[in-house]
Order: C-alpha cells, then structure tokens, then sequence
C-alpha cells in the first residue's frame, strides 16, 4: 500500500470514529469522493498530493491533504464549528499507517467560501503530513 494510501485509510478511520465530530456531521458524514446528492454536513476527503521528501540516507514523502467540508445551513457558523473539530482530530494526531510511519501531521489552512451554483458553505481545510516507510 503506498504511504498516500495508507494515510488517506487512516484519516478516514480517524474521522469516522470521532464521536464529537460524528455528533456534528452524522454517523456517514465522512467520504473520501463527492456524493452525486449529499447530504450535508460533509467531510470530504477530496484529495492527497505526495512529493518526495527524502534526505540523504533516509526516504520520505510529504504530503497535502485537502478536506472539503460542506453545509447548507445559513452562514460559515457550521462548517467553522465542524472544520475546528477536524483540526481537534487530525492536528499532530498519532496515526498507525500500514507498511508506513507518519513523522508529522499538522494544520496548515482553512479557507470558508460560499459555493455560488448551490445553497452549501464549504471549508477548504489542507494539512501536512510527512511519512517514511516502516522499517
């Protein structure tokens, strides 16, 4: 399984077995696709970029991972409540990946917009994380 893989099964594990956060966004509230109709609230695991992040004498990757949060209640105050609760996750959390181990995973940004085409609130939530293969 490759380090992106890995990362991307355990964020979702993480994510889906968060009582708080499933309190907030319902027990199928978080997917790694879009959803033809969803059903908000929505984390959505949208999408991992990997670089390679090697040093002289030991391989690694960097990766960015984009969490798209949606809502169709009225204003930010929902997806500004369930992207803090995201952050209280996943932010420096200890994740046991398979055939990998994660070095770091921190917060990087969180972007609010409102999707103009439909009723939904979004927050772009990106981290980064750095993993080296399991030894």
């Amino acid at each position: 399984m490759s380090a992106a893989s890995a990362l991307q099964k355990a964020i979702y594990e993480r994510l889906s077995g968060d009582t708080a956060l499933t309190a907030l966004i319902g027990g199928n509230g978080v997917t790694d696709r879009r959803l033809a109709a969803p059903t908000a609230p929505l984390v959505v695991i949208a999408g991992i970029d990997s670089t390679d992040h090697s040093t002289a004498t030991e391989p690694g990757e960097e990766h960015i991972i984009t969490l798209d949060i949606w809502s169709d209640a009225a204003g930010h105050r929902q997806v500004q409540v369930i992207a803090a609760a995201v952050r209280a996750v996943l932010h420096d959390a200890a994740l046991t990946l398979s055939g990998h181990r994660l070095v770091l995973l921190f917060h990087r940004q969180t972007r609010l917009s409102r999707d103009g085409k439909s009723r939904f609130h979004r927050a772009e939530t990106e981290f980064r994380a750095v993993t080296e293969p399991a030894t």
